[in-house]
């Protein structure tokens, strides 16, 4: 036997070795990525569709089935191949605004249509996409006879972890608005928990598993269960109506994108774009209007009990009081100023009552007009609040007649919320119910030019691609449980966790930038950071819309607020410098538009010393670094405040030597000198 030949055969051996381990022993079709490091086989075993996954020739998925059960039987079992088409793309795309400017989208595609046996002989193609950093697929149903108006009753997509990993997720069952602590524990000790999930497989070997295109759908959720084949296998768990349905469907119909980020270390998680290449592209011709910024706002004095929603003596959205807060927002060159409680609803119980919410209706005591007015005379905007108490189709009744008020006005930004458990009383804030009526309200924002910031939201899956006015969103513990959650706050690894876990589906509007601890109403709880790490959070935790959260009288005559007013919201290009999630994490971004680089660093309850790698910073230039970093003694237990400032002339080749406090971080903004 000739050398060539051996080789070839000694190949189709370790294939079908492979194929056989993962439970795989016949004719399938494979996908590679386009480094040919990633192959997708995919296939029909005994009636039921499968995908397997392989890394450098090593399991990274099990053998895992696929299908759904409908309310009239299953689309998961007697299936065969019909046919198959394959595609491939290798194009850039810009963002309006993100973390980097220019996306590449390249990947190869595998389309696998199958039919169904039996009398109704249904149609289900499964589309297959890999890319560099991992694999997306989805579900289409083509338009048939047999299947025209359906009820999706489960999705049965698995994932098949060949080991049992280590996995930080946070709990579906008895966690509201996904705010709650992110944990690690084995995946097999897990219950029901939401996306995304961020698995740590080993030292080289990092997967996140969530979503891409969640348009007209149940959000998704996935259950670990001890199946045949696997260590343990994820099985989806859509969230239902309240009837029980989890979907409802009209061929042709597409499913969203069921996505599995593959990475060789924990940097690569955050800067994939497969989520957004995974999205339809902008569907706003003209995005000149949409813009980022910073904001101040009449908020944290209500968590502070200094001001109130409700009208009386305490009301904080008066004329005054916000005429202040706009002369603070243009002394110091930030845009925005959001006021909570300026319309009629806000009386009483809202969460019981939210059908009583007015989007137009100002109360007595705040100038609506008058303020805008104001606001564009200093060069800054108002930012509309919109809280609906989950009163969903009372805020669509006025969306319209609001909006447009609104853009009559000059506002081009608004902050919804959904604070109840339920919507409309009936149904679930991350069920079809509510991904409906979120998609509804971007889409007519946009017709009025009107940006979105997103509370209490569906978890975003890169719809901000497709409709860029989607800014940011919540969806996570945010800085006000560091107001009154009676457990403290925010423990101190959880900022070294979300940019890997919650960051991952979307821009996070965490709202940074407490600068007194000191809490009058609950004394015990506070931000459990340093003040460094505050300022570090305008890196780490990207928002096209940042807010400096806390009252305005708390940033007069603080150095550090300096920071705040420079670092920028739009970014041309992100590095993860250092990364161990959970432990500590440093990130760098480059303005878009100006050369110079912002730096981010922050640590869990353990002090640290980091060394920073400036290679990222070009070679033919030399900077100034401006570093604030932790001062002697500082410790977000007793003494969070100490600041040290310091400047450095740095290049390419530098490193720069940090401290961090326990709990603590750095914020560098590195000037172009030379």
């Amino acid at each position: 036997m000739n050398t060539t030949l051996f080789h070839k055969v000694m190949r189709g051996v370790l294939l079908l070795s492979w194929l056989t381990c993962s439970g795989v022993a016949h004719a399938a079709d494979v996908l590679t990525s386009p480094d040919g490091r990633l192959r997708v086989t995919v296939g029909v075993k005994g009636g039921k569709p499968f995908y397997a996954v392989s890394r450098d020739g090593k399991p990274v998925v099990n053998t895992s089935y696929l299908g759904f059960t409908l309310d009239d039987g299953d689309l998961c079992n007697d299936f065969k191949v019909t046919g198959r088409t394959r595609n491939s793309k290798d194009e850039t795309w810009t963002q309006p605004w993100g973390e980097d400017r220019v996306v590449r989208n390249h990947y190869n595609e595998l389309k696998v249509k199958l039919q169904q046996g039996g009398k109704k002989k249904r149609l289900l193609n499964i589309v297959f996409r890999a890319f560099d950093d991992g694999i997306g697929f989805r579900y289409e149903f083509p338009q048939q006879q047999n299947l025209i108006d359906f009820r999706i009753m489960e999705e049965k997509t698995q994932i098949a972890m060949p080991t049992d990993a280590e996995a930080w997720t946070e709990p579906t069952n008895g966690t509201v608005y996904y705010e709650a602590v992110w944990t690690k524990d084995l995946l097999s000790r897990k219950d029901t928990v939401n996306t995304p999930i961020t698995i740590e497989v080993g030292d080289s070997l990092f997967m996140a598993l969530h979503e891409a295109n969640l348009t007209d759908y149940a959000s998704l959720n996935y259950t670990p269960r001890h199946l045949p084949g696997a260590a343990v296998t994820l099985v989806a768990a859509l969230t239902a109506w309240q009837n029980g349905v989890k979907v409802y469907a009209k061929a042709p119909f597409v499913s969203p994108w069921r996505t599995i980020i593959i990475a060789s270390k924990p940097g690569d998680l955050i800067t994939s774009k497969l989520m957004l290449n995974l999205n339809e592209p902008c569907r706003i011709k003209d995005t000149s209007w949409i813009e980022t910024g910073k904001y101040v706002g009449i908020w944290w004095g209500m968590h502070m009990k200094d001001y109130t929603w409700a009208q009386g003596p305490q009301h904080g959205a008066t004329t005054s009081n916000t005429k202040r807060y706009i002369d603070f927002t243009a002394k110091h060159g930030l845009k925005a100023v959001l006021v909570e409680g300026w319309n009629y609803g806000w009386d009483g119980d809202w969460t019981k009552d939210g059908d009583k919410f007015s989007f137009t209706k100002p109360y007595p005591d705040y100038d609506l007009e008058g303020l805008q007015k104001y606001a564009l005379s200093k060069g800054v905007r108002l930012v509309a609040h919109n809280e609906t108490g989950g009163a969903a189709k009372n805020y669509e009744n006025q969306l319209d007649s609001a909006f447009a008020l609104y853009e009559r006005l000059g506002i081009r930004a608004i902050k919804t919320g959904y604070v109840n458990r339920l919507m409309d009383g009936k149904e679930d804030q991350h069920s079809q119910y509510g991904v409906r009526h979120y998609r509804k309200v971007v889409e007519t924002a946009a017709k009025y030019h009107l940006m979105v910031i997103n509370h209490e939201p569906a978890m975003p899956s890169g719809l901000c691609r497709t409709y860029p006015n989607l800014m940011s969103g919540e969806g996570m513990r945010g800085q006000e449980y560091n107001a009154w959650s009676i457990d403290g706050g925010n423990p101190p690894y959880h900022v070294c966790v979300l940019p890997f876990t919650r960051g991952l589906a979307g821009s996070m509007d965490f709202t940074p930038g407490i600068f007194n601890f000191t809490n009058k109403v609950l004394p015990d709880t506070h931000p459990q950071t340093t003040l460094a790490k505050q300022l570090a959070e305008y890196v780490l935790l990207y928002s096209p819309w940042q807010m400096a959260a806390d009252m305005i009288e708390n940033y007069e005559h603080q150095p550090a607020f300096s920071f705040v007013e420079s670092v920028p919201t739009d970014w041309e290009k992100t590095v993860v410098v250092n990364a161990k999630i959970g432990n500590y994490i440093t990130i760098a971004r480059k303005d878009k538009a100006s050369d110079d680089w912002y730096v981010g660093s922050a640590t869990d309850v353990d002090a640290r010393d980091l060394s920073i790698d400036l290679s990222f910073l070009d070679k033919d230039r030399e900077y100034m670094a401006e570093v604030y970093a932790d001062g002697p003694g500082a410790d977000f237990r007793s003494n969070p405040y100490p600041l040290m400032y310091q400047r450095i002339r740095v290049t390419y080749a530098s490193s720069l030597r940090l401290h961090l406090a326990p709990s603590g971080g750095a914020a560098i903004l590195s000037l172009i000198h030379i």
